[in-house]
């Protein structure tokens, strides 16, 4: 069992900066494939950036250059760095993880969601 808990988000202008936060509860964090995704008004949920318990990451063509995912297995976390925010970015940003036994269970978590807001 693990527990994802978002924090970080808020109102910003455009051109602004904002780091998103993902703390994890529980033990084996650093095995799990970790991401973010994010449901603007009226859209689908879609993947915004992943980071892989080796370190590779991958993020959205929209986001690339703009955002960085990054973790820090010491502190359970996972974070977002989002730069040069558009009103684009507006959404509800969620936190996931993923992780595949050698036995083939699946286990996926997900946080409850912050909402990120970029409006002047």
């Amino acid at each position: 069992q693990v527990q994802l808990v978002e924090s970080g988000g808020g109102l910003v202008q455009p051109g602004k900066s904002l780091r998103l936060s993902c703390a994890a509860s529980g033990s084996m964090f650093s095995f799990y494939d970790m991401a973010w995704y994010r449901q603007g008004p009226g859209k689908q949920r879609e993947l915004v950036a992943g980071i892989t318990s080796g370190g590779s990451t991958n993020y959205a063509d929209s986001v690339k250059g703009r955002f960085t995912i990054s973790r820090d297995n010491a502190k359970n976390t996972v974070y977002l760095r989002m730069n040069s925010l558009k009103p684009e970015d507006t959404a509800v940003y969620y936190c996931n993880a993923k992780r595949i036994t050698i036995a083939s269970a699946k286990y996926d978590y997900w946080g409850q969601g912050t909402q990120v807001t970029v409006s002047s």
